[in-house]
């Protein structure tokens, strides 16, 4: 005995079988992300420099700690606000506090069309104030989603 598939079944079967089969899906692989990176050094040295303890969190927001007394760090990535052109934060390296305040401007920026778009920045200046940090470098003024080291803090 041989048995018909309504046409409307084999119909809405087959539209299925395409969407299945001929959609790839778009997907972002890409670092979507733009982080001011950091490293950490001893005043006077080229060698990075770990802290026995590191905290860091926006000037303001003491309950949303980016590092909370973090061990073996010698490197952080700080986010920065792309609708203000400076970001503050605190900084207790071993228990002694500064504030660090970074100025900037932003743009956008098309990763992809899968991935968007995100903002890229450039630093300008910066401003400490505290007894632990001794002298910030500048070794890379764009700030990208590349992982590329943007600031020294000498301490």
């Amino acid at each position: 005995m041989k048995r018909i598939i309504p046409g409307s079944l084999s119909l809405i079967l087959s539209g299925l079988f395409l969407m299945l089969f001929s959609c790839t899906p778009e997907s972002c692989f890409e670092e979507t992300t733009s982080f001011l990176n950091a490293s950490f050094y001893k005043a006077g040295s080229d060698t990075p420099t770990i802290a026995d303890s590191l905290t860091i969190y926006g000037i303001g927001k003491e309950t949303t700690k980016l590092y909370n007394k973090a061990l073996t760090i010698s490197k952080i990535k700080l986010p920065l606000n792309a609708s203000s052109e400076s970001s503050g934060f605190v900084i207790r390296i071993n228990d002694i506090t500064d504030t660090l305040t970074l100025t900037y401007s932003s743009y956008p920026h098309l990763i992809s069309r899968e991935c968007g778009i995100t903002f890229y920045y450039i630093l300008k200046s910066y401003t400490v104030s505290g007894s632990t940090v001794d002298t910030i470098i500048f070794r890379n003024n764009n700030i990208t989603t590349l992982n590329e080291e943007n600031i020294r803090i000498f301490y």
